[in-house]
C-alpha cells in the first residue's frame, strides 16, 4: 500500500472511530453498494478494503442550470453518510454547494483541483444553456458552456448527475429560453459521454454505488441513453409492489380512496411506472422510502424526455394491449 493509501485510509478510520461512522453501519453501507454494483452482499468487505486503501480520487462537482436538488439529496443522504463517504473517501475538491470558499478562492481551488498530478473526475449536476455562445449561464463570468468544457474536457471520466444533466430535463424544457441541453449534448464535440445518473432527483446510491464500480471494477455497463445498467435495468414497475393489483386490473379511482390505501395500481392516475427505468422500488431513498410507497405515483423523472413528453403528470397513460 502507498504512503497516500495508508493515509486515507488512517483519515477513514479515525472518521469512524470519531463517532461519524461506527465500523458496523461502514461495513453495512458497503454491504449495501455491493449488492448495487451486482455483488453478493458478502463482497462487503470487498468493497471496504477497496474504499479504504484505493488513493482517493478527487473529484470537481460543478453546477450548471439545476435546483440544487441533486446535490442535496446526497446531502442528506443518512447511509452513506455524507461527511465521511464524500469527504474522506473521495476527495470532493471543488464543489459551490459545500465549500467554503467563494470568489477568486473558489476559482484558485478549481484551478488547483484540476492541476492535480493524478487526475481528477468531473461530475455535472444541471443542464447547459447554449443561447448566445452560453451567455444565458455563467460562473464567475465565464459561461457554463466554456467553463464546462475546460474542466469535463481534463477529466479522467464524466458523471451528469441527474436529469438536467443527462437529457436536459426541466431546464429543457419548452419554452427553453436558454436553450439548455444536455451535459452529452453540450460536450459531444469533444468527444465526451458522460455517465448518465439521471433522476430528480437521482438516489445517491446510485452515483456512490458508480464511483465505488469504478474503483473496483472500472467502467460500468451502460444501456442505451448512457445510464448503468446496475441501476436502471429494469422498470420501476418491474419491481413495485402495486404489481399485482395490476396484474389482476385493479386499479385506484382516485388518491383519496380506499383502494389507494390498501396499494392498488395507480397507473390510471398516472403512474408512468411501466416505461421508467430506475431502481427506485428496491434502493429507495435513505433505504427508506419512494414515491409510490409514499402514495404517490412514479412521474418518470429518470426517463430522456421527462418534463415535456410526460406531462401533464395525471393522466391514463396505459399503452394499446394493456
Amino acid at each position: 500500500m502507498s504512503s497516500s493509501s495508508r493515509i486515507s485510509a488512517k483519515l477513514l478510520e479515525r472518521q469512524l472511530e470519531g463517532g461519524h461512522m461506527s465500523r458496523r453501519d461502514f461495513m453495512k453501507f458497503c454491504a449495501i453498494v455491493a449488492t448495487a454494483i451486482g455483488m453478493d452482499a458478502s463482497f462487503g468487505p470487498t468493497v471496504a478494503a477497496a474504499l479504504e486503501t484505493k488513493k482517493r480520487p478527487s473529484v470537481i462537482y460543478m453546477h450548471g442550470a439545476e435546483c440544487t436538488g441533486c446535490t442535496e439529496a446526497i446531502l442528506r443522504a443518512v447511509d452513506p453518510y455524507v461527511d465521511v463517504l464524500i469527504m474522506e473517501v473521495i476527495s470532493m475538491d471543488y464543489c459551490e454547494t459545500i465549500m467554503a470558499a467563494a470568489g477568486h478562492s473558489a476559482n484558485e481551488a478549481l484551478e488547483k483541483a484540476m492541476a492535480n498530478p493524478e487526475g481528477y473526475y468531473c461530475t455535472i449536476e444541471g443542464a447547459i444553456p447554449t443561447r448566445d455562445g452560453g451567455l444565458w449561464g455563467q460562473v464567475g463570468g465565464e459561461t457554463m458552456l466554456s467553463l464546462f468544457s475546460r474542466v469535463a474536457g481534463k477529466a479522467k471520466g464524466v458523471i451528469a448527475m441527474g436529469t438536467c444533466a443527462s437529457y436536459g430535463g426541466i431546464q429543457a424544457a419548452a419554452p427553453n429560453p436558454s436553450h439548455a441541453v444536455s451535459v452529452g449534448e453540450a460536450l459531444a464535440p469533444l468527444g465526451i459521454s458522460p455517465i448518465n445518473i439521471s433522476g430528480c432527483p437521482p438516489n445517491p446510491i446510485n452515483y456512490i454505488g458508480t464511483v465505488v464500480h469504478l474503483l473496483t471494477k472500472g467502467m460500468p455497463e451502460l444501456d442505451d441513453v448512457g445510464r448503468p445498467k446496475l441501476f436502471f435495468g429494469s422498470t420501476v414497475h418491474d419491481k413495485c409492489p402495486r404489481r399485482k393489483h395490476f396484474d389482476a386490473g385493479e386499479f385506484a379511482p382516485s388518491f383519496e380512496s380506499k383502494q389507494a390505501r390498501e396499494g392498488w395500481c395507480l397507473h390510471l392516475l398516472g403512474c408512468r411506472g411501466p416505461y421508467t427505468y430506475n431502481n427506485c422500488p428496491t434502493a429507495q431513498f435513505n433505504q427508506t422510502n419512494w414515491p409510490v410507497r409514499a402514495g404517490a405515483p412514479c412521474i418518470g423523472c429518470s426517463e430522456p424526455g421527462f418534463w415535456d413528453l410526460l406531462a401533464p403528470f395525471n393522466r391514463d397513460v396505459r399503452m394499446k394491449g394493456e
